[in-house]
């Protein structure tokens, strides 16, 4: 089963048998059921107004052919299409808003390979849908209870290429962002585009913030150089030409560019965790304030908040917990620790540009480099791992058994189960988008961390019997 239906969206891998994998129909069927979801939800329009979507998608491969087929499903349920073409995931989130659309869709796997798709979701805030709304949708979907319009009252599309553009324009005129003050540093990076829509918009905005830009796979072709998750065992390339080019520091985003991660000076990785360390640190000194980072990121978010007189808050993973969070405890910059940074002066979603012109304004001010910048944030390192799910396997039976094991422990099951031991942790998921269970761990050191990892997965291993 490769076609993963959730609360956050449909995801699947193209080809294959309907309802195993994210085939045509599939596509047409969820685009069917969001876009009766936003016409029941909006009760009776006012003067014949149509509703109005906002279109985006990454570049993989399989982008204009979903695209095509998830744009003509709505004009098909009388909704108008705001059609951005090749985009990214935080630009459809503001164009939402700007176009006052009903809601907005991006056609991305986000991180995975080339050979996923999927269709994420959005409200008229341009902000991902609540878990109750995904579950309608879910529901509308299986019983496949659409009411295509008439041909007189089909929509229209209306092609707007500019938003990457105005979208760069809002990150620079962010008051904490100071493109003079990072212009005078001359600074030199590189960026790793993944071939996809941040190979475009990345060295826009450095272009245009005065640095100097060495692009590494930034052809938008949606042929996928590496693994797009950007994690240290992909970023072999990127990391030696931070050398080779004696530059400040790398750049990496994923396909739809809402995940960022830096490559330090050194040709080391920065810790996708420590981008929204970093970004805070500047925001909070700033700002004084409170922030928010989802369950399986690094306590160096709390440290730092606490170190600017702020309050720090913990939500169950996925992006909509993160928002709802920092809604209700005001928070000014928040996210989650696999680089994505979310600061409502902007948009309440995750968006590597806001992350890159913070960052750098941040460095700017700085007389030291990314390296020493890194090694002055509290220490942690993380193990992040996965286990593969089977059939036979019952998950929630294995986080209760574990949460039993530790009951003695500090312990929160809000989202799978997380136990806080007195220097390190270990938090423990089912995934939302991948049929696994994540298994994260943190300590003051690489070696305690992987250890921490590597007792746990045994404990689950011997209580799942493989």
């Amino acid at each position: 089963m490769t076609l993963i239906k959730s609360i956050s969206g449909i995801r699947g891998t193209i080809g294959g048998k309907v309802g195993d994998n994210l085939t045509p129909v599939d596509a047409v069927k969820f685009a069917s059921a969001y876009g009766t979801f936003l016409k029941e939800g909006s009760g009776k329009l006012e003067d014949g107004r149509k509703l109005k979507v906002v279109i985006g998608r990454d570049a993989r491969i399989s982008g204009p052919m979903i695209h095509n087929l998830v744009m003509n499903t709505l004009l098909g349920l009388g909704i108008d299409v705001i059609d951005l073409g090749l985009s990214t995931t935080p630009t459809v989130e503001i164009a939402v808003p700007m176009e006052q659309a009903d809601g907005g869709i991006i056609l991305t796997a986000s991180h995975n390979p080339k050979q996923w798709n999927a269709l994420k979701l959005l409200n008229a805030k341009g902000e991902f849908l609540s878990g109750k709304e995904g579950e309608l949708i879910l529901e509308i979907a299986e019983s496949e209870a659409f009411d295509f319009v008439d041909v007189d009252s089909l929509g229209e599309i209306t092609v707007n290429d500019a938003y990457m553009d105005i979208h760069i324009d809002e990150v620079l005129d962010l008051p904490l962002v100071d493109a003079e003050a990072v212009a005078k540093r001359k600074f030199k990076v590189v960026v790793d585009g993944v071939n996809s829509s941040g190979g475009i918009i990345i060295p826009k905005l450095l272009e245009l913030m005065g640095v100097e830009c060495v692009k590494l796979y930034c052809e938008p072709n949606g042929q996928f150089p590496h693994n797009p998750e950007p994690l240290k065992e992909h970023l072999g390339d990127i990391c030696k030409l931070v050398l080779e080019e004696k530059a400040d520091f790398g750049i990496v985003v994923d396909p739809d560019v809402d995940r960022l991660a830096f490559i330090s000076n050194d040709g080391e990785m920065f810790g996708e965790e420590y981008t929204l360390v970093a970004c805070a640190d500047y925001v909070l000194s700033k700002t004084p304030g409170n922030t928010v980072s989802n369950m399986s990121s690094s306590r160096a978010l709390r440290d730092i908040t606490n170190k600017h007189n702020g309050n720090y808050q913990a939500s169950a993973v996925g992006e909509v917990n993160v928002v709802e969070l920092m809604k209700s405890t005001n928070a000014i910059i928040g996210g989650e620790g696999n680089g994505g940074i979310i600061y409502p002066e902007s948009h309440y979603g995750r968006d590597s540009l806001v992350g890159v012109a913070l960052f750098l304004t941040h460095l700017a001010s700085l007389d030291m480099t990314v390296a020493e910048l890194r090694a002055s944030y509290p220490q942690y390192y993380m193990s992040k791992n996965k286990i593969e799910l089977t059939p036979q396997i019952d998950v929630d039976a294995i986080l209760v058994a574990m949460t039993e094991k530790y009951k003695n422990e500090d312990s929160t099951t809000i989202d799978g189960v997380k136990i806080d031991f007195a220097t390190e942790w270990v938090h423990l998921r089912k995934s939302n988008t991948e049929p696994i269970i994540r298994i994260y761990t943190e300590a003051p050191t690489q070696a305690a961390a992987d250890d921490l990892a590597v007792k746990i997965i045994n404990e689950i291993k011997v209580i799942a019997g493989i």
